[in-house]
């Protein structure tokens, strides 16, 4: 066990004694916008800040809550992070997949990666859910150190997506594009991003999943398109918008969410 490994075991031990619930089954990661959602998912049976765990540091964005929710769902016990550690806070990449890796720790099989992005398709309106189909990771850094080769082919599980669609048969799939932030994107990227098959751009995500997989968890990534990306639309971004679009989506992303994890 690597020093990374132990920190999250460390963490998992402390959720078990502070939630008393001594194993979880599925995580999720809200990203900005999707606070509102988490009621949807059932009864919270504890709640605790992310700093009372050992490796984790406060949360560094507004709209984005330090706390670590344990939810019951129907048999399932469910770990819900209400944020998460940007790689563009400069902590680096191994406090970013933290709360994955203690997810893993904890005995979730699962993790579901929620995030607020620009989207690059114009039938998407604002507060539209899509699902990662795939990712393009461009921090040009990986959680996973050393010679230690993970295969990330179907990362975002078919299996997933399939019961996803099967709960709402109009959810869409986009290619999720990872820039690290925290400035968006000028016009100029979002037409690379085009050009290499990018479908969704956001500032998070892809590091996480990567992790994930590494633990052996099963991923499902899904994005709330908060605002079309730079130069589509014409109009300047910024934060207050994203965190709108979410608020306003809530209900639709709590039923979503209340459908697919009981499943998973």
């Amino acid at each position: 066990m690597n020093e990374n490994q132990k920190l999250a075991s460390d963490a998992a031990a402390k959720l078990a004694e502070l939630s008393g619930v001594p194993s979880h089954d599925v995580a999720l990661v809200l990203g900005s916008g999707w606070l509102p959602a988490v009621d949807a998912l059932g009864e919270a049976t504890a709640e605790i800040a992310t700093t009372d765990l050992p490796g984790f540091s406060a949360a560094a964005v507004a709209g984005h809550s330090g706390r670590i929710r344990s939810v019951r769902s129907g048999d399932r016990n469910l770990l819900v992070f209400l944020s998460r550690t940007h790689y563009y806070e400069g902590k680096g990449v191994a406090a970013v997949v933290h709360g994955v890796r203690t997810a893993a720790a904890a005995g979730c099989r699962a993790v579901v990666l929620t995030n607020g992005c620009g989207g690059l398709d114009e039938s998407w309106s604002p507060g539209t859910p899509v699902l990662i189909r795939d990712h393009i990771n461009l921090t040009g850094r990986s959680p996973i150190e050393g010679a230690h080769f993970v295969d990330l082919t179907d990362l975002y599980s078919s299996r997933l997506r399939a019961m996803c669609r099967e709960v709402d048969p109009s959810l869409d799939e986009g290619v999720y594009v990872q820039f690290p932030g925290p400035h968006y994107e000028t016009p100029a990227e979002i037409g690379m991003v085009r050009a290499i098959g990018g479908t969704l751009v956001g500032m998070s995500t892809t590091l996480e999943a990567i992790a994930a997989r590494e633990a052996g968890m099963e991923v499902l990534g899904i994005s709330l398109v908060t605002n079309l990306a730079a130069g589509i639309s014409g109009e300047p971004l910024n934060h207050e918008e994203v965190l709108e679009a979410g608020r306003a989506a809530a209900s639709r992303m709590g039923g979503l969410l209340g459908k697919i994890v009981p499943r998973i």
